[in-house]
């Protein structure tokens, strides 16, 4: 089958390995693993650079970038960038892309953040048609994947890689031999997981509880964090842990214990404080943390 692709080079070499043709690979960043491999394979004349893309819509001017021939299937993998509805024309067999949760639930950039932070067991991949609207196009294909409670938004990414390439593979075959079944997603049951933005990075101390506070650290991390406000000071929290009950604390107060621990107060319980980064991005943790919130506190 004749692939136009779009995204990271590794689901293409992928693909071509199973025999498909990529009549094209559009690269959206200027790296991944895979690409010296795939120029190998393809020829660097049928790889494409577009640089460094964020996330949104693509040039105006990308379907110029395409060459001309017969294209069967436009494929996207990871592409940063929105299709133009005149490249989602281009397959005869349509299109496919596959995106990192199971849709309908948590639709749109972040999936990671979204699933960690509002406690999901599950999430998984989905292999779906690109529509204009992000994520929701008709499923082709799913796999399922346990939410490990240590992991980060950065692990969960990592352990989706896998999957989400064993789901592209076999949709793709199954759409190259007429055995796919496509499914339309329930709009009653879709959600959204947009890039989170101030107001879901800072904790709320005044509503959370441990384990809702845990989550949040865990869905921002590694980057950008998940962060709180002591006096006019702000504080990442990398690393912390539960304190079910600390009835002598109230809700976003400090301190600094006889113990060596440093806690925050939450509206029940209160968060373990174990490794903060501050706004000079300095990291502070074990007796360096506890000295500086008993200086913190001192002045208060």
């Amino acid at each position: 089958m004749n692939v136009l692709y779009f995204g990271l080079p590794l689901g293409a070499c992928l693909l071509a390995a199973d025999g498909h043709r990529i009549v094209q690979a559009v690269m959206g960043r200027p790296e991944g693993t895979g690409l010296r491999r795939l120029r190998r394979v393809l020829g660097p004349e049928r790889v494409t650079m577009l640089g460094s893309l964020g996330s949104g819509k693509a040039p105006k001017n990308l379907e110029s970038l395409v060459h001309p021939g017969p294209i069967d299937l436009v494929v996207s993998w990871f592409f940063p960038k929105k299709l133009p509805p005149a490249i989602l024309q281009l397959g005869r067999r349509g299109t496919v892309g596959v995106h990192p949760s199971l849709l309908p639930r948590h639709r749109g950039p972040d999936p990671y953040f979204a699933a960690i932070d509002q406690g999901d067991p599950v999430t998984g991949v989905t292999a779906h048609r690109l529509e204009a609207d992000y994520d929701t196009g008709a499923m082709l294909d799913r796999e399922s994947l346990p939410i490990d409670s240590s992991w980060d938004a950065w692990t969960l990414a990592r352990k989706l890689d896998r999957p989400s390439l064993r789901v592209l593979r076999r949709v793709v075959r199954a759409l190259a031999d007429g055995t796919a079944i496509e499914e339309r997603q329930d709009e009653a049951l879709a959600t959204q997981a947009p890039e989170p933005g101030p107001d879901l990075l800072e904790l709320d101390v005044k509503s959370m509880t441990p384990e809702s506070a845990l989550r949040r650290i865990r869905a921002a991390a590694p980057w950008p964090g998940a962060y709180f406000f002591t006096g006019e000071e702000c504080l990442v929290v990398e690393r912390a842990s539960a304190v079910a009950a600390a009835p002598f604390l109230e809700a976003g107060e400090l301190a600094a214990l006889p113990d060596g621990r440093v806690l925050l107060g939450l509206a029940q319980g209160a968060l373990h404080v174990e490794r903060v980064r501050d706004e000079e991005d300095d990291v502070l943790a074990g007796e360096a943390l506890h000295r500086w919130a008993e200086a913190r506190l001192s002045l208060a």
